[in-house]
């Protein structure tokens, strides 16, 4: 009679509700975002009332764009009741994160930039594309989007992307090897939220199998991330 195989238990780890910080501390400045990061620390002297933070998905936009909406104590402009939030605006500096990800409401976006301008306020927009591939029609708006200063944020570059891989795990009060950091930097998507992605990934895969995180756990994380598989079975 065959023996049947018992394999070891594994720890199903705590949600311990580790959060995204989006405080100015918690931002990692290389030069890929370091023009964003100088102009975000430097309002309200800014070049212009309005400004166009441009760069691609998982960049680090939202995280600029959180600690200047808290330095300046900006609202947050809810763009399906523009109306609304205009009307209630008053001289309030404003935000809209990703405006590019839908269509543009042009006139409403029209009549939230004269409201920053004539309050003497600042208006802050975050998006993917610079204005002029917007596909802007009103004439009047396209005019004041080329008034705007616009600010570039690249891909994560490899400094960037160890420090901020580095960073989350000492948030989880994780320590790695300075060789699994760079090794994940090698092998992952550049964008800060793949870098959230895997570094979750892994704090859970390590606690289950109580083991610590090794370049070999790093390489099956990664390769199991990138055949497409939404969780390890547990």
């Amino acid at each position: 009679m065959t023996a049947q195989r018992t394999d070891p238990p594994r720890q199903l780890p705590l949600d311990l509700g580790h959060g995204t910080g989006y405080s100015r501390d918690e931002l990692v400045v290389s030069g890929t975002n370091n023009q964003a990061a100088a102009l975000v620390d430097r309002w309200p002297d800014w070049p212009a009332p309005v400004v166009v933070l441009a760069g691609p998905a998982g960049s680090g936009k939202t995280h600029l764009a959180s600690i200047w909406r808290a330095r300046a104590n900006a609202v947050a402009i809810d763009t399906r009741r523009m109306g609304d939030s205009i009307a209630n605006l008053g001289a309030r500096s404003a935000l809209i994160d990703d405006v590019d990800s839908g269509a543009v409401d042009e006139q409403g976006l029209f009549h939230l930039i004269n409201t920053v301008r004539g309050a003497g306020s600042t208006l802050l927009l975050t998006a993917r594309r610079f204005p002029s591939a917007w596909g802007v029609k009103l004439p009047d708006l396209a005019s004041r989007l080329k008034a705007a200063a616009t600010v570039e944020i690249h891909e994560p570059d490899d400094l960037l992307l160890a420090g901020v891989i580095t960073k989350l795990f000492a948030d989880r009060q994780v320590e790695v090897e300075p060789h699994v950091v760079q090794y994940l930097v090698r092998r992952i998507e550049r964008s800060l939220a793949t870098a959230m992605r895997v570094v979750e990934r892994l704090d859970r895969t390590a606690l289950e199998r109580k083991m610590p995180i090794t370049r070999a756990l790093a390489a099956e994380t990664v390769s199991a991330m990138d055949e497409g598989q939404g969780e390890f079975e547990i």
